[in-house]
C-alpha cells in the first residue's frame, strides 16, 4: 500500500519506521531538518510532490492545531479513493469534517506517547480505534495495533473525547498543580521524586499538545471535580477531623482499587 505520513515528529517518525518495510511510504514535512534521519521512505517538503506518489492512505501525525489545516491543503493533491486518517488526541469536530470531504476515513489514537512509553515493548500500552468510518481502514489499524501487542478499545468519536478528559486531562492538571507549588528539595522523598519525574516528562511535551488536552471540551467539568475535592480536603484539614479523613481515605482507596 502507498502510505503518506503527514508530519515527521515523534509519532510521524514512529509510524514511518513501523510501516516502511511492509509498504511504500512517503513522509511530508515542511521543515526539511525533521526529515534528515528518516530512511527507507520518500521525503517530501512540498505537497506538489504528493501528486505523483498518489497515496492510498494518509496518516495525519501533525499536531492537532494544524491537523485539519494540513488536510485541507492536501486534498487537491490526492485521489478520491484515498483514505484519510488521524491519530489526534482530541477529535472534536473531526467526524463532521471527514464526512464533508467525501473521502473514506478512519481515526485512531495510539496512547503511548514517546515521553514515557518504551516503543520497543508496547504490550502494556493502549490504543483507541474509533468505531465509525471506513471498515477496511479500521481493519488496517486494528491489525497494526494488534501486531504491536497494544490493548485496543473501539469507541465512538464522542466517547473518545470524554475518555480523554479522564485519562489525560485529570493527570495533566494534577501535574500542573504539583509543578506550580513545587519547591526543590535537598533531601526529596521517594514519592516526591516520582512526582517530579512525571512532571518533567509531561512538561517536556510540546505546548501545543498540552493545550490540546486541556482545551478538550470535556476537560472543564473534570477540573471542577478536582477543585471540589480540594475544597473538601481543605475543610477536613482545617477541622482536623480524623473521622472525616478516614472516610475520605477509604473513598479514594476504593477509587484506585483494581
Amino acid at each position: 500500500m502507498r502510505i503518506l505520513i503527514l508530519g515527521a515528529g515523534k509519532m510521524g517518525s514512529f509510524f514511518t519506521d513501523l510501516l516502511s518495510f511492509d509498504h511504500e511510504v512517503a513522509v511530508y514535512d515542511n521543515d526539511p531538518q525533521r526529515l534528515r534521519f528518516l530512511y527507507n521512505t520518500q521525503r517530501f517538503t512540498s505537497l506538489d510532490e504528493v501528486d505523483a506518489f498518489n497515496p492510498e492512505l494518509v496518516i495525519n501525525a501533525v499536531s492537532l492545531k494544524y491537523t485539519l489545516t494540513v488536510f485541507n491543503e492536501l486534498l487537491p493533491h490526492i485521489g478520491k479513493d484515498c483514505v484519510l486518517s488521524d491519530i489526534s488526541s482530541v477529535k472534536t469536530g473531526f467526524k463532521e469534517y471527514y464526512e464533508q470531504t467525501g473521502h473514506r476515513y478512519v481515526s485512531s489514537h495510539p496512547m503511548f506517547g514517546p515521553t514515557f512509553a518504551n516503543l520497543g515493548q508496547l504490550s502494556n500500552e493502549n490504543a483507541i480505534l474509533i468505531n465509525e468510518g471506513d471498515y477496511m481502514g479500521r481493519i488496517f489499524f486494528r491489525d497494526l495495533y494488534t501486531r504491536l501487542g497494544l490493548n485496543l478499545k473501539e469507541i465512538s468519536f464522542a466517547e473518545h473525547d470524554e475518555t480523554m478528559a479522564y485519562s489525560l486531562s485529570i493527570p495533566f492538571v494534577s501535574t500542573f498543580v504539583f509543578s506550580a507549588v513545587m519547591k526543590h528539595q535537598d533531601t526529596p522523598g521517594t514519592t516526591f521524586k516520582r512526582h517530579m519525574k512525571i512532571a518533567r516528562g509531561v512538561l517536556s511535551e510540546d505546548d501545543t499538545l498540552l493545550r490540546e488536552i486541556l482545551f478538550n471540551p470535556h476537560t472543564k467539568p473534570k477540573v471542577e471535580m478536582i477543585r471540589s475535592e480540594l475544597k473538601e480536603l481543605i475543610q477536613i484539614i482545617d477541622d482536623r477531623d480524623e473521622d472525616a479523613m478516614k472516610a475520605y481515605l477509604t473513598k479514594i482507596r476504593a477509587n484506585i482499587a483494581s
